[in-house]
């Protein structure tokens, strides 16, 4: 199973991003061999204009199961709900302490967007 993390970092003691479609990289990690590979996301991160649908584009592109992250907007939510991708919102200050709460079970999966669209 893969989870992605939103982060600015390149290692699970990373902090974790609170944004989602503006994330600077994101953190793929593999729960059967827990290994992880970080992706760039810069490219979305400076758009002028839907960063959220391309960023859970990407993330779909990846194969993730789950994306952590502090807050998503309603239309990477849609994006991502579609492509059958569970959201996670957590408050975690790091990528390790979020991946913890996950597997943990302490993570509720999100039902709504909980930010408005171009949520800085």
């Amino acid at each position: 199973m893969k989870i992605v993390f939103t982060t600015s970092g390149d290692h699970l003691n990373a902090r974790l991003d609170n944004r989602f479609g503006r994330a600077a990289k994101f953190l793929v990690y593999e729960l059967d061999s827990e290994t992880c590979e970080v992706v760039d996301n810069t490219q979305n991160l400076n758009a002028a204009q839907g960063a959220g649908i391309q960023s859970a584009e990407t993330v779909a592109r990846l194969g993730a199961s789950a994306i952590i992250t502090g807050h998503c907007g309603p239309k990477a939510f849609r994006v991502l709900q579609a492509a059958g991708i569970k959201i996670f919102n957590t408050e975690a200050p790091t990528v390790a302490e979020a991946l913890e709460l996950f597997r943990a079970g302490k993570l509720t999966e999100a039902k709504a967007a909980d930010v408005e669209g171009h949520w800085a």
